[in-house]
């Protein structure tokens, strides 16, 4: 231990803080980490652009350009991440080995068999999420969509997806993930807004009437207030995913970009954790609106970690980042937004919570507000160090360097065509 972790230990057990403790929470704690950042959302299943009012801006060198690249880029991230990952798949990375390929409605186990292996060998879990974009029967609506056809092809889709998950959960020995996200919506004003939410109800139901092994695998449904192209409805709005999960038992997902940008998930949480058992959480940051930016030491991303940790909602969330930003460094990227939502996390562990607690209730509103301003400048970033050394992970920017060092030597020969 260093002398300053030490004084910090010090300091924070005076008031009736255990950083050993945080430390070993934070060292359990998984976080998902998401594979689209570092290929921009690009997938193995088809050339072409995004759809769905998905998009990735920027043309920096040296993206992913298939499976073994993208496998290389995640093993330098998760090199210089301390604590606990997942890995959180698409079904669009599906890999089609001896060019066998399949559409997204007959995916199966065996085309996942390599993620599997790469799981295996790493130790960590996969959360998976069915792929309802970038594809030509994702058009304009998929689980909503007025033609029976292109609704029958997207619920095949899912339920393919949580066979798929039950395999990840059976062969890796931890529970799965599944994350329904559609990207149906209008751009103008609708004459019928009832109708398409009906059809998704219906299509849910009919995906969710598969038999599946609900101890190894649990679905979600996420919201988003609006997209490209999708300004004026979306389907799936907060209020319909929220009621649908809590009538069927499933998950609700909230991404803290899905929302009217005076909303925050924060306040959120609590207002969700009396009704539903789980939750899962897509971190990202918004700029503005849903832009799916690298996710910071940021006040939300602070006030989120906060928000679960005080009411020690840890063992009931599945927590992943969602971001994919293609004009700076992808690896760099991923390092960025993982190191900074187990900052926040370590942050909120590292407050005297009870304490608080007891002067709101007794209406100490004064004292209150001291303590809280006080705790900002504790020495969190002590403890953050002491927590990387025992990661054998850089505490500092000096992580940069090795991410320069792989970019000029791996990323560097990449080309923009195979």
């Amino acid at each position: 231990m260093s002398q300053r972790y030490i004084e910090a230990r010090e300091k924070y057990g005076n008031i009736g803080v255990d950083t050993e403790q945080a430390i070993e929470k934070l060292q359990r704690m998984e976080i998902a980490m998401h594979c689209w950042q570092g290929d921009d959302l690009g997938g193995f299943d088809f050339d072409g652009p995004l759809s769905g009012g998905i998009q990735a801006t920027g043309n920096y060198p040296g993206k992913a350009r298939n499976a073994e690249e993208l496998m290389r880029d995640i093993d330098q991230a998760f090199s210089l991440i301390p604590g606990s990952k997942r890995l959180n798949l698409h079904a669009s990375y599906a890999i089609f080995e001896d060019g066998k390929w399949v559409d997204r409605d007959c995916l199966r186990p065996e085309h996942f068999r390599k993620w599997v292996e790469f799981a295996k060998e790493r130790k960590i879990g996969i959360d998976f999420n069915p792929t309802f974009f970038s594809h030509p029967k994702a058009k304009q609506f998929t689980l909503s969509s007025t033609e029976e056809e292109i609704r029958k092809f997207w619920i095949r889709h899912g339920q393919a997806c949580i066979r798929i998950a039950e395999y990840f959960a059976e062969e890796l020995g931890k529970p799965c993930l599944v994350n329904i996200w559609i990207p149906d919506g209008y751009k103008d004003i609708p004459a019928d807004r009832l109708g398409p939410r009906m059809r998704l109800k219906e299509s849910l139901d009919e995906i969710l009437s598969m038999d599946y092994h609900k101890e190894k695998v649990f679905v979600s449904l996420e919201s988003k207030v609006f997209g490209i192209g999708l300004e004026s409805y979306t389907v799936c709005s907060s209020e319909f995913c929220i009621n649908y999960a809590a009538e069927k038992g499933i998950l609700a997902l909230m991404d803290n970009g899905h929302y009217h940008p005076t909303e925050t998930v924060s306040d959120k949480i609590s207002a969700m954790l009396p009704f539903h058992e789980r939750m899962a959480l897509h971190i990202t940051r918004p700029v503005r609106w849903d832009s799916d930016h690298v996710v910071l030491f940021d006040d939300e991303t602070k006030e989120i970690a906060k928000e679960i940790v005080r009411n020690d909602a840890l063992e009931r969330m599945f927590l992943s980042l969602d971001f994919f930003d293609a004009s700076i460094n992808r690896v760099a990227a991923w390092i960025v937004g993982m190191r900074s939502v187990q900052k926040a996390f370590l942050y909120a562990m590292l407050q005297p919570n009870e304490a608080l607690k007891g002067l709101q209730e007794k209406e100490d509103f004064t004292k209150l507000m001291v303590w809280q301003e006080e705790q900002k400048f504790y020495p969190f970033m002590d403890v953050w160090e002491e927590f990387c050394v025992r990661n054998q992970v850089p505490a500092g920017e000096e992580w940069l360097s090795v991410v320069e060092q792989y970019e000029k030597a791996v990323q560097s020969s990449r080309s923009a065509e195979l």
